[in-house]
């Protein structure tokens, strides 16, 4: 069975610290974490990074059990994003049809199993440099369960926000996800003072290490402070025995040069590594009239909130 942590117990439990409902579902060919969403038009199932499949073909499977269980839960579409990567046209062919992602479809990988040295061989001529003078320029970097530091984060992302054209998690959100075992928070300091941090998540079942929330001020830019939490963070990783370092989200391999995620992306990659590429996000709709004006309220809500930007 294929395997993604957004569809682990760790990640059913922490969704539930939230107050959300979840269900689980495991058959012989495939297997669910499933959220109930609510909305004005009612409940939609949404599946981050599943159904976990047993082969590419069991998709067509799932059918008749998600929808008794948007049945049971008065959902009226279901949001899926299968693991392992099911092409455009088959999911089309099932009746999916394709929306905004959710999660990324395309993210970034390090293998952290060679030695040390053989993984700065493969760091860009600037990271590596950066890598190897962040204490000499002041920084340093903390690992910290400690919850007072959610705020700097929260804060740098909104100014990355007001940048990027992008949203952020609240205040208690971060904190929701600093609670949980599988998280920890990297802080960069200068001069004692908090200038970055970035928000982890371990998963042990594949020891696999993601980079998920980040912020850095902006007045301190030109300091390394990215750069130290990360080689830190990711050779921390290697020491505890972690063999990938997944650096999450990046654009698209023919993105626009005008794509609010082409700097991270080239940023991502200066680390070397690998791409993995997902089905992304699809809905089944199981109400056309209430998914319809789900989606133009939807769209409506996106208009309005880049206006008051």
């Amino acid at each position: 069975m294929n395997y993604h942590f957004l569809q682990s117990e760790e990640w059913q439990s922490f969704n539930k610290a939230l107050g959300e409902k979840t269900v689980r579902v495991k058959e012989k060919d495939f297997e669910y974490l499933a959220i109930v969403k609510p909305s004005k038009l009612g409940n939609y199932l949404y599946l981050p990074y599943g159904p976990l499949l047993d082969e590419k073909s069991k998709i067509s499977s799932l059918e008749s059990a998600l929808k008794t269980l948007a049945k049971t839960e008065n959902a009226f579409f279901i949001r899926v994003e299968p693991t392992p990567f099911i092409d455009s046209q088959k999911m089309k062919e099932l009746g999916f049809k394709k929306s905004k992602d959710l999660e990324p479809a395309d993210t970034w990988a390090l293998d952290l199993t060679p030695e040390k040295s053989e993984i700065l061989t493969n760091f860009s001529q600037g990271t590596r440099t950066r890598f190897n003078t962040f204490v000499k320029k002041g920084v340093s970097v903390l690992k910290t369960k400690d919850p007072k530091f959610i705020k700097d984060l929260v804060d740098f992302q909104k100014s990355l926000s007001h940048e990027k054209k992008i949203g952020v998690f609240s205040e208690k959100y971060l904190k929701t996800e600093l609670e949980q075992p599988f998280a920890t928070l990297y802080v960069a300091l200068f001069e004692e003072k908090p200038i970055s941090a970035s928000l982890f998540f371990d998963d042990e079942k594949t020891k696999t290490r993601f980079y998920m929330q980040s912020g850095t001020d902006p007045e301190f830019r030109k300091l390394p402070a990215t750069v130290a939490i990360l080689t830190t963070a990711l050779f921390d990783a290697k020491e505890n025995g972690f063999k990938t370092f997944d650096f999450w989200g990046i654009a698209p391999e023919n993105a626009k040069k005008d794509h609010p995620w082409i700097g991270f992306t080239e940023f991502k990659k200066s680390f070397g590594g690998f791409p993995i590429h997902y089905t992304g996000t699809y809905d089944y709709p199981l109400s056309q009239p209430k998914y319809k004006l789900y989606k133009s309220l939807r769209k409506a809500n996106r208009i309005k909130r880049k206006l008051k930007r």
